[in-house]
């Protein structure tokens, strides 16, 4: 699965680097606003709009039959054994079956934004969308950077955490990347197209001219 990943990213993604920020390494991508910016993230008003559009985005991306890779990236010290035991909460709790975390792939890569000794714990498990908890997840990954009992770093170091979905079946990657926003990138600009129209309002207006340049 770990050569996989590389294979398919070469193949669909020009030999892509899995790190954010996805929008500015692929010519087929949007970034969507998903917190409202100058509000409280645990005001009512907010969470449903996190809710709403970080669970909306991830539904057009990915149908109940496709092909999932679920991507958890640690960035940590290497010599840190308590993660390939127990990589952080994300398996464990989001993932329905126990059986099928058995495939749970686990790699050290280099960081690509630390010092020398700060390392990558990569975790992925290929899956369907079904098997994912995934509303729960992506509410747990935005309330990642807030004290929460959902945190799913809380227990050891904080360092950073990137959790991806890939869908090799359509060749999209969604990455919901805090509570602030998120990105979607695909191989191809057609597959994108239904996002770019039917979520246009939730474009982050930094990158608008942008991605208007492209799919408008």
């Amino acid at each position: 699965m770990k050569d996989y990943l590389s294979r398919f990213l070469h193949e669909h993604f020009n030999s892509l680097k899995l790190e954010p920020p996805l929008f500015y390494s692929s010519p087929y991508g949007i970034r969507f606003e998903i917190a409202i910016p100058w509000m409280e993230h645990e005001d009512k008003r907010n969470l449903r709009q996190i809710e709403e559009r970080s669970t909306g985005i991830f539904n057009q991306v990915f149908q109940a039959g496709d092909d999932v890779l679920l991507i958890t990236d640690i960035h940590c010290e290497k010599n840190y054994p308590f993660l390939q035991n127990r990589p952080a909460k994300v398996y464990q709790k989001y993932i329905k079956n126990k059986e099928l975390r058995l495939s749970l792939q686990h790699k050290i890569i280099p960081n690509a934004f630390s010092e020398e000794e700060m390392f990558t714990h990569r975790f992925i498990l290929p899956c369907k969308k079904n098997d994912i908890r995934y509303e729960a997840l992506l509410a747990a990954i935005s309330y990642e950077d807030f004290r929460h009992p959902t945190n799913i770093l809380k227990g050891f170091p904080r360092n950073g955490i990137d959790i991806y979905f890939i869908n090799t079946t359509r060749k999209m990657i969604y990455h919901l990347y805090d509570d602030r926003g998120c990105d979607v990138i695909a191989s191809r600009k057609e597959d994108l197209l239904p996002l770019y129209h039917g979520f246009n309002e939730w474009i982050l207006d930094y990158d608008r001219e942008e991605i208007d340049g492209v799919f408008g």
